[in-house]
């Protein structure tokens, strides 16, 4: 079970951090990742991490402003979301792959339910 929190509203420039906590059967984590989807767009990966923390990915349009975490000790992923624009507002959800594919695929296994970050201008 995957559960996120840490949305709200912001405004633009502004940071949030997104938490992930992950319960169940997390020894056979092996890559986490945070996707967000906007009324009519495909759901987009942002950032993913493998659960050892040796590899990280992040979509360009966040590049140099998110930054994916985890600690292991809680089970937790987090997403650290500084200067945040307009067209970052979304519901943002994680997920979790017990399989360890590619750091940059979308498909993963389990799905939290979304957050929703609101940036207003």
């Amino acid at each position: 079970q995957l559960q996120a929190s840490g949305g709200g509203l912001v405004q633009a420039g502004g940071s949030l951090r997104l938490s992930c906590a992950a319960s169940g059967r997390t020894f056979s984590l092996r890559r986490m990742g945070w996707f967000r989807q906007a009324p009519g767009v495909e759901r987009e990966l942002v950032a993913a991490i493998r659960w050892t923390g040796i590899s990280t990915y992040y979509a360009d349009s966040v590049k140099g402003r998110f930054t994916i975490s985890r600690d292991n000790a809680k089970n937790t992923v987090y997403v650290q979301m500084n200067s945040l624009k307009p067209e970052d507002t979304a519901v943002y959800y994680c997920a979790a792959d017990i399989v360890g594919r590619t750091i940059s695929t979308k498909t993963y296994d389990y799905w939290g339910q979304g957050t929703l970050v609101t940036v207003s201008s």
